[in-house]
């Protein structure tokens, strides 16, 4: 059981999962100094994970530094749908990846596959080589797919793009623990939360492969114009959606070469189990 001070000091701020996070700060700290300091961080409203250094994600202990997005768990359903569209061996991309949560996910789900990431804020950058790279993927620090090798371009089979949604002048309306602690750049999606999502479409076709899938998330009051803004560029797009997880995500798809010699995908199925709340 949970120091029942801990408890009171975490409901009293505010944390609806009092008793839960009493445990993990417990379990994280060093002593009692280290574990009153933790508290004190997170009753002023610092996300739990910046607090502790790591955020579960996809069965995986995730590491998450301070200013970094911390992946949702809504999110666990668009790198499961990722995860079930790509083959052994398969090529995959996470842009905006963050603290490389999906590409982390992709490389320890998929035998074999071949994982790149990239992220324009260098503190993100930083947190994704420790979480990818050991893992065997590489990332790079740029804008969207700029910092890509050139010898990816058409040959990308599964692409994650979890681009910012979020509509600029809703941004002051989210939790003070997204809105204060993580880079406006990973929320900030522009005047209709898409401006982001256009930009990766406009690209996308020339760096997948034939058949190759592209995976954005976004909210379902969006889905239309997030549909139009893929189809402008030659994908075919489908809406899935998960009410458990409130999660909506796009699948554009490029064409398959004429021949038919497409690269192969596993068929979607059943989801790894780790996408549904347990």
């Amino acid at each position: 059981m949970p120091d029942a001070g801990v408890v009171e000091r975490l409901r009293a701020a505010g944390c609806v999962f009092a008793e839960e996070e009493a445990e993990l700060l417990t379990a994280a700290a060093a002593g009692p100094a280290e574990l009153d300091a933790m508290v004190e961080r997170r009753a002023g409203g610092l996300p739990l994970e910046h607090v502790v250094g790591w955020a579960e994600f996809g069965g995986l202990r995730i590491e998450v530094d301070p200013g970094v997005f911390v992946p949702r768990r809504r999110t666990e359903f668009l790198v499961g749908r990722a995860v079930s569209l790509a083959r052994p061996g398969a090529v995959c991309v996470d842009l905006c990846c963050g603290s490389g949560a999906a590409g982390a996910v992709l490389l320890a789900s998929v035998p074999g596959a071949r994982v790149y990431a990239s992220d324009i804020e260098p503190a993100a950058v930083r947190c994704a080589r420790r979480n990818v790279e050991p893992r065997g993927g590489t990332v790079y620090e740029g804008d969207l797919f700029t910092p890509l090798p050139e010898g990816l371009r058409g040959r990308i089979e599964v692409l994650v793009a979890n681009v910012p949604y979020v509509p600029s002048e809703d941004v002051a309306l989210l939790p003070p623990e997204a809105r204060d602690h993580e880079p406006l750049v990973a929320l900030d999606g522009g005047a209709d939360g898409l401006d982001v999502l256009r930009r990766v479409a406009a690209e996308a076709a020339e760096w997948l492969s034939p058949g190759g899938h592209l995976l954005v998330e976004t909210s379902e009051r969006q889905t239309r114009p997030a549909v139009a803004a893929v189809t402008a560029h030659g994908l075919t797009a489908r809406i899935l959606e998960d009410e458990e997880l409130y999660a909506t995500v796009l699948v554009a798809t490029r064409p398959p070469a004429e021949d038919g010699r497409g690269p192969l995908s596993v068929p979607s199925g059943t989801l790894p189990p780790w996408t549904h709340p347990r």
